[in-house]
């Protein structure tokens, strides 16, 4: 039975109840019919966000591919924007390409939505970005959050006004269903527990909402003090400070001033230490944690501050994983910027910021390597602030801090954000950061990226400036594998024996042995390979060095691959295999999932090794790698055996099929986790498109709401309902819906 495609994508669950944008939710979806790029335009905290979250969840059946938010509020640095929408969509940075390339490549056959969020300082940026995507693929559609239009090529804006105003004297009944109040009411009965709208406060509920013009978070932020004061009395205070402002008048502010009187009001009756710690919070660039506040914002008092910011509406709290974190509305970070300056501590608490960044970065350097799961999580947490540690170093021409910062990040660059740290490095080196651990890291990285020319010439400087043995060691073993890369086995064997005549400690041990492996590998000297990789497997396994182990198994799973011994190969790939998803290294992902597939084909499980190497053909494109050359002949043969088993045709079916399957699909059916090989494999009754309309009709919408989803005619709608009642023996839309609830048990 086919089973329709689930959804994907990564829109975030709505905390709150979404309320009103009736006539706005409407226009947006009757403005993507007719155009591929709408941009909801409108000033700060009136609801833009929240809008197309709604909207795209709405929509996200009609895109097989998902609904993606690309959430640019924390990135500042517009050549960044590119890696944003990369990450979005679990891609990851580790080709020696820029972003852009990588990203048209993989959106060009996609069908999918993209909600682009506030764009408003990246403007021109995201504009060039949208445009070429546009270009590139045409089943991708982008929905953009902004305060100013990005002005690009067939862009439909639609205004994002406030909430419609309640009028006075309306009848309670009535004014209920206003989306203001409706907005204030349920905000003020989720932060007080017992707010009602009734006769008696009616009149105060609609004067505060019109006196906030409609604004959710001025809204907002009103309702949360329902706690502590009658709707009355946070009129009355409101109003007060609106005639301070218009010289006791019943002038109208502007919207923008509305804001940021409601802002201010808010902030001043917070108690002293709560306000010091609101400003201070703008120095985090991205999420940040209690522990990071208590020294950055220098705040013995942060979790009870932290939870009044919180429950007051103040700063957002998220969860990652079982770590609490927290995050600034954009709106107020921006408010408390201003704050921080006028209280004249905006140098002092930034410094403290880099410094504490920077510090704990270089103290987790040297065990990082032995507890790279937990420094990996706190890094994908931490990396927007470190980032703009990063950026400060250059902006104040501090080089050589910068590169230190840069090079303790080694671990993320190598597994997670490989031309990243690529451009940091060329940068704060061309900048007159002349280091030899940065020309180390420069060299490591470019190995990976199966860049030897630019490899040599990193790891010739590192050699020649390194004042540590160890390091020194390090540098001539990656020369040699940057050397070998390019046919240079004289050099290679030379540099080898120079790194293991310079140091002989455990990290330099772990190298040189990668380069016997990798060297061997590449000229087919299996006895080499088979000797360094075991002892590579027992000295990283014996240390707790997971990157080394998951290198080791893999080199010596290889060489068993490539001496016929089948039963010894692969419960080294799987063990490979593990620890790649547990440090989350997609390179290493797909080399194994090829190696499994080598391995399946080897074995006389033909459709298993099609669906492997399709799979891996996926992830290895998602990574932005290159095949690893010793792979090809391997890969091809196996290619060239399941075809030969299973027909070219079939061989193609079950090979994309593979492509299709997700990542943690692919890794539980290279582990035996899966029975997607052993379920049938015959054509399926319900085609990808027709399995979407059947999903719709089971969730009980008609033909005109249907192609309102996925954007086709009525007409077409009905054509695939027909031939999907003809296919499945079926008389009626209700028999549809039994079958696809029995097709999701």
């Amino acid at each position: 039975m086919a089973r329709p495609p689930r959804l994907s994508g990564n829109l975030p669950a709505e905390a709150t109840s979404f309320v009103g944008r009736r006539h706005e939710l409407a226009d947006v979806r009757r403005k993507l019919t007719e155009a591929r790029l709408v941009s909801l335009v409108g000033p700060g905290g009136v609801g833009k966000t929240r809008l197309a979250i709604r909207m795209a969840a709405d929509l996200g059946r009609g895109f097989p591919d998902g609904a993606w938010l690309v959430e640019l509020a924390e990135v500042r640095d517009p050549a960044r924007v590119g890696d944003a929408v990369l990450t979005t969509l679990d891609l990851r940075d580790q080709a020696a390409t820029e972003p852009l390339p990588r990203l048209l490549s993989y959106l060009r056959d996609k069908k999918l939505l993209l909600v682009v969020d506030n764009c408003e300082h990246l403007v021109e940026a995201a504009a060039r970005l949208v445009t070429e995507v546009l270009k590139a693929a045409p089943g991708v559609r982008v929905m953009v959050t902004s305060r100013e239009p990005l002005s690009a090529p067939g862009e439909h804006v639609v205004p994002v006004p406030p909430l419609e105003l309640p009028v006075a004297h309306t009848p309670l009944t009535r004014l209920r269903q206003n989306e203001a109040v409706a907005l204030f009411v349920e905000r003020a009965a989720a932060g007080s527990g017992a707010f009602e709208l009734t006769a008696a406060n009616q009149s105060a509920v609609v004067d505060l909402c019109r006196r906030l013009d409609g604004l959710p978070l001025a809204i907002e932020l009103a309702a949360v003090r329902t706690r502590v004061l009658t709707a009355g009395q946070i009129l009355d205070r409101l109003t007060d400070r609106f005639g301070l402002l218009v010289g006791g008048g019943r002038a109208a502010l502007p919207r923008h001033q509305t804001l940021r009187t409601t802002i201010d009001w808010s902030h001043d009756l917070l108690a002293a230490g709560e306000q010091t710690l609101l400003r201070r919070l703008c120095v985090f660039a991205g999420r940040f944690t209690l522990e990071d506040i208590e020294y950055v914002c220098d705040s013995p008092d942060a979790l009870d501050l932290l939870s009044s910011l919180v429950d007051k509406s103040l700063v957002m709290k998220e969860d990652a994983g079982d770590l609490a974190c927290y995050r600034l509305h954009e709106t107020m970070r921006e408010y408390a910027v201003l704050k921080l300056r006028a209280a004249g501590e905006e140098e002092t608490v930034q410094q403290r910021f880099a410094d504490y960044y920077r510090t704990r970065c270089l103290s987790s350097t040297a065990e990082a390597r032995f507890r790279l799961v937990e420094w990996l999580e706190w890094m994908d947490l931490e990396i927007d602030n470190v980032r703009s540690v990063l950026q400060r170093s250059l902006d104040q021409q501090d080089f050589s801090g910068g590169i230190s910062l840069a090079t303790s990040l080694g671990w993320y660059w190598m597994t997670r954000a490989t031309n990243e740290g690529v451009r940091w490095l060329d940068e704060l080196i061309a900048s007159g950061g002349d280091d030899a651990r940065g020309h180390f890291m420069r060299g490591f990285l470019a190995v990976l990226q199966s860049d030897p020319v630019t490899a040599g010439s990193a790891l010739e400087k590192a050699a020649a400036t390194a004042q540590e043995p160890s390091l020194l060691s390090q540098s001539l073993s990656l020369a040699s594998m940057a050397a070998n890369m390019t046919g240079d086995r004289e050099s290679a064997e030379r540099l080898l024996a120079e790194a293991r005549a310079a140091c002989d400690d455990l990290p330099a041990t772990l190298m040189s042995l990668q380069a016997q492996s990798l060297n061997g590998l590449f000229d087919g000297d299996l006895d080499s390979v088979r000797s360094a990789s075991s002892q590579g497997v027992r000295i990283s396994r014996e240390i707790g060095d997971l990157y080394s182990l998951d290198m080791m198994l893999f080199n010596h799973g290889s060489v068993m691959l490539m001496a016929g011994d089948l039963g010894e190969s692969k419960p080294l790939f799987t063990e490979a295999l593990r620890i790649a998803q547990r440090i989350d290294d997609r390179v290493a992902q797909y080399c194994l999932l090829d190696a499994l597939g080598c391995h399946a084909a080897d074995s006389g499980e033909a459709r298993l090794a099609a669906r492997l190497l399709g799979a891996a053909e996926t992830v290895r494109m998602g990574a932005g790698a290159s095949t690893l050359p010793f792979l090809v002949p391997l890969v091809t043969r196996a290619e060239q055996s399941a075809a030969a088993d299973l027909g070219p045709s079939r061989f193609d079916t079950e090979f994309e099929a593979g492509k299709r399957l997700s990542r943690a699909a692919a890794i539980g059916l290279a582990l035996g986790e899966s029975s997607q090989v052993a379920a049938s494999t015959d054509v399926a009754p319900l085609g990808r498109r027709e399995a979407e309309v059947a999903r719709l009709v089971a969730d009980g919408l008609s033909n005109r709401q249907i192609g309102a989803r996925l954007f086709i005619s009525e007409h077409t709608v009905d054509s695939h309902v027909r031939h999907i009642l003809n296919k499945l023996g079926f008389k009626s839309r209700t028999q549809i819906a039994v079958w696809m609830a029995a097709s999701d048990r």
